[in-house]
């Protein structure tokens, strides 16, 4: 007897459900698509216990007719597609007949619809792939079905869903994706009786944006347009100063379909061109209006991946149409102009520290500077967070003193010298040496380093270098006494930023500060429900969030170490990086986020330092606990030895054996 033989239609249903239907979200995205392939202009997804005890999809579509109920739950059956030419131009959501027959399969479904003119409808109850019961029924035009005991039949598939939550947000994802991808759809979405979304359906894309993202994001959408022989493309994208840390809120459409394509993500961004910061990501709803024969769908079961024909020449036109659009704006962001002019208290304090770093110093009083001439000679980050400006005062160097006779070492200047440095480790922190200067008639004082000096010397890993100049604003060059080193600058206050960020998050201190006004943070119900599950994370570094609203949170205080104007930013950006990376644990959320404010608030390319601040910033760097690499692995510094620069001019050449016929007497 043959071993050979043809599996029932409930168990070959069972085998295509694992492959179509994983989990509860899989069920609402092919019954939500089902109702626009059927014309509707409403759908309503009532969701119990994140789609575990039921998900059902209410529309007022096209309906399905008597005849066919029972034949809509058989395999294979389908009424958007009729030859396999009809295969290479689908312009449905689904195709193949499957989705329907999947889900009785491995649940229990009910079924009321009724077409246009009818007058009643038809009910069919089905569990476990088997019908038992179809009748006539009341219902108004569309089609009511009602997924219910999911998996009952296959318990093992029970074991590899996420938590509740999870699922829900998997669910949430699904139907935001598919609102974004139909305006003109009008939908809702309630979970245990409370609505977490509803799109108006009036075809107004960034209202729908507005709705999931929040009305600030919708504000700060830019609208895009453009269109070649074979495609048409739009959509909106955000300013550049509205971003993510992923892709995931990058939504591409093919014909309205959803889809997920690295290309035209990276189109995207290459859109931004140099306008997004380095890990930062836009919010982008995109269409992709073309032939359906240039596009193949038949790939992925869940149909997210397809095949496209001329996908560099599309990738090309996003890249182009986003960045024309973005040409044309003004991307300054609005700022305080007040947070950068120093009050009179500090001005005074400022000239005070000034005047007592050296009795030689004799510059004008900062007070007498205009506000608009020092602040293009600031760096404008706060001091903690740029150590180069804080400690540019530090490498200030006053007028020298100049010895010519024994005598002029009993000058008033000199005695204030002695006076001022003759205790080591005195030296204020406003203040520098001022250097003494010996003529080649005076004989030269022969200065010996001390035991501990030497010792100090040799166990120092990274040179004292000496500042010589800056290169197109991004890199600063330095000797050693052992060559050329060219500094990142961004890389090197990257590192500085990263290690005092690092120390104070990891501190983890109790002392709070609070803000005059309450602040209000909205987020999308997805990441709302990501940030739900990480309060105490967010707790034990400090940010306290409270309920506010849906999907809104109340902070009314912060860590003390947040720098003042920064509060805001720093708390957002803190929340960001824990959206993006929910598993953390706090030791590596403390971590990544410290990575994160570090590069931020760094020096970027392009930035001309003056020379103090450019010394300041050298300063620092050998006091980081790693100052040799930023935090994403980057060097800082690259070294040119003696040898090195000697070899590049040919002033060492490769030795070669003279020959006597090759050379004049006269020449040795």
């Amino acid at each position: 007897m043959g071993k050979i033989h043809e599996l029932d239609n409930i168990l070959a249903n069972q085998i295509a459900a694992g492959e179509v239907i994983e989990r509860p979200a899989s069920i609402v995205k092919e019954l939500v698509e089902n109702s626009l392939d059927a014309h509707s202009h409403r759908v309503d997804i009532i969701v119990e216990n994140s789609g575990l005890d039921s998900v059902r999809v209410i529309d007022d579509g096209d309906g399905i007719a008597a005849e066919d109920i029972s034949l809509a739950f058989h395999r294979h059956a389908t009424s958007k597609i009729n030859s396999r030419h009809d295969l290479f131009k689908v312009q449905t959501m689904g195709f193949r007949g499957e989705a329907l027959p999947s889900i009785a399969s491995v649940a229990d479904v009910t079924l009321t619809t009724a077409q246009a003119g009818q007058k009643e409808g038809t009910m069919i109850h089905l569990r476990g792939g088997k019908e038992l019961v179809v009748k006539p029924a009341g219902a108004r035009q569309g089609t009511d079905i009602k997924v219910t005991d999911l998996f009952f039949n296959t318990p093992a598939r029970l074991k590899y869903l996420k938590s509740p939550q999870t699922e829900l947000t998997r669910i949430t994802d699904i139907i935001n994706r598919l609102a974004l991808a139909n305006p003109a759809v009008a939908f809702s979405f309630t979970h245990n009786g409370r609505e977490l979304f509803r799109s108006a359906g009036n075809n107004n894309l960034q209202q729908v944006v507005a709705a999931i993202y929040g009305v600030q994001a919708g504000r700060k959408m830019l609208e895009i347009s453009g269109a070649d022989d074979d495609f048409k493309v739009r959509g909106f994208v955000s300013l550049p100063e509205l971003t993510r840390a992923s892709r995931q809120y990058i939504t591409i459409t093919i014909n309205h379909r959803y889809i997920r394509n690295f290309e035209l993500t990276k189109a995207i961004i290459q859109g931004y061109e140099s306008k997004l910061m380095v890990g930062r990501y836009p919010i982008a709803v995109i269409n992709i209006d073309l032939d359906p024969v240039l596009v193949d769908v038949n790939v992925h079961p869940a149909k997210r991946e397809v095949r496209l024909s001329k996908e560099q020449q599309l990738v090309e036109l996003i890249a182009e149409t986003i960045r024309k659009r973005i040409a044309v704006e003004n991307l300054i962001p609005d700022v305080d102009a007040d947070q950068f002019i120093p009050n009179d208290d500090e001005v005074a304090n400022l000239d005070r520290r000034l005047k007592e770093a050296s009795p030689v110093y004799h510059a004008a009083p900062i007070s007498a500077v205009p506000v608009k001439e020092k602040a293009a000679t600031e760096i404008p980050t706060p001091e903690a967070d740029n150590p180069a400006h804080a400690d540019a005062l530090d490498s200030e160097i006053p007028a020298p003193i100049v010895i010519h006779h024994l005598e002029d070492l009993n000058t008033p200047a000199m005695q204030k010298f002695d006076e001022r440095y003759q205790n080591e480790g005195e030296v204020t922190p406003f203040s520098a040496p001022v250097p003494i200067i010996a003529e080649k008639s005076v004989k030269p004082t022969n200065i010996e380093l001390d035991v501990h000096d030497k010792q100090d010397q040799q166990q120092n890993r990274f040179p004292d270098l000496q500042y010589i100049g800056q290169l197109q604003g991004t890199f600063l060059l330095a000797q050693a006494g052992d060559g050329l080193y060219i500094v990142d600058q961004h890389a090197a206050q990257e590192r500085i930023n990263y290690e005092y960020y690092r120390q104070k998050i990891g501190e983890a201190s109790a002392d709070q500060q609070n803000f005059l006004v309450p602040l209000v943070l909205n987020y999308s119900t997805v990441d709302a429900m990501t940030i739900n599950q990480h309060l105490d994370t967010l707790a034990a570094v400090g940010l306290e969030l409270e309920s506010f609203g849906q999907n809104s949170f109340i902070l009314r205080s912060h860590p003390t170490w947040f720098k003042e104007g920064q509060e805001e930013d720093t708390a957002k950006e803190m929340i960001d990086w824990l959206i993006k990376n929910g598993k953390l644990t706090i030791k590596e959320f403390r971590m990544k986020t410290a990575i994160m404010m570090s590069c931020k608030r760094a020096i970027k390319a392009n930035h001309h330092l003056d020379e103090r601040e450019a010394k300041a910033l050298l300063k620092r760097l050998p006091q980081c606990e790693n100052p040799f690499n930023c935090p994403h692995g980057r060097p800082v510094t690259v070294h040119f030895n003696d040898q090195d620069l000697e070899k590049m001019f040919k002033r060492i050449q490769d030795s070669h054996t003279p020959y006597a016929d090759d050379f004049d007497d006269h020449e040795f």
